[in-house]
């Protein structure tokens, strides 16, 4: 409406705002960085060693009956010990991402950022291109944000220069990954798996073919799920949508 003066997201992603727009009518946002890092970062994490590990297809293994007896290589997957890990996106959720994968000693730690800027963290990770990332990494985890420049960033193309035992996460934007590509992939054992949080289109369709693959395992968006992250989130909303219609300095702006 034409009284609009502020609006408030609950997330640290901004893509799903017509930023332009707010900017024309001089609509502030607030926004919620910082305090959702953690509880992604440890999704993150889960999710990574939930794909490697093949726990839903271990535990669906149970559920049916496919448990039958011990065998040296069922349900086995690759370990993060000696691992090369690949981050694509360096910000805050990158870097913690990094961190928390350092102690299950993992061999070496590239990424990639759009920023010239050094890391905020001194962890030892390598910068290199996205080309290289791919080649090298034996986990491909995806935290960038979705603009232009990395939309649909992910394509045949790009999975095609990974490692056939490679585990691709993400827990960015579905946006920046090409789905029929990443599908094509994981059929044909282009790469060893996939585990997603996010996805196009979210709610996913239960009959969508992501869902039929094994090899993927897909959780409903929940990056940030947890008590205290939500909670902070909501906290800080209220904060900014308070400060932006008394016209003062909101605690988390994003610049227009």
């Amino acid at each position: 409406g034409p009284n609009l003066k502020v609006i408030g997201t609950i997330s640290v992603g901004v893509d799903h705002i017509d930023l332009k727009l707010l900017k024309e009518r001089g609509v502030r946002l607030g926004y919620t960085p910082n305090v959702l890092t953690e509880a992604t970062s440890e999704l993150t994490v889960a999710l990574l060693l939930a794909t490697s590990r093949r726990l839903f297809e271990a535990h669906n293994e149970i559920r049916t009956g496919g448990w039958k007896t011990w065998s040296p290589f069922w349900m086995t997957g690759p370990g993060l010990s000696g691992s090369t890990v690949g981050v694509i996106g360096f910000g805050r959720i990158g870097q913690s991402v990094a961190e928390k994968l350092k102690p299950f000693g993992v061999l070496k730690i590239l990424y990639t950022r759009s920023s010239d800027k050094p890391p905020e963290k001194d962890i030892g990770a390598i910068k290199t291109d996205l080309d290289d990332l791919l080649r090298q990494s034996d986990f491909v985890v995806v935290t960038c944000a979705l603009t232009e420049l990395t939309r649909n960033l992910f394509t045949a193309e790009k999975f095609a220069l990974m490692k056939p035992t490679a585990i691709f996460v993400n827990s960015s934007r579905g946006g920046v990954v090409d789905q029929d590509a990443l599908i094509t992939a994981l059929k044909s054992g282009v790469i060893r798996g996939a585990g997603l949080d996010v996805m196009t289109p979210e709610p996913l369709p239960a009959n969508h073919p992501l869902l039929e693959l094994p090899n993927c395992v897909i959780i409903p968006h929940i990056g940030s799920a947890t008590i205290e992250a939500r909670m902070a989130m909501t906290e800080l909303t209220i904060n900014n949508i308070i400060a932006g219609l008394e016209g003062g300095k909101m605690p988390a702006e994003y610049p227009l």
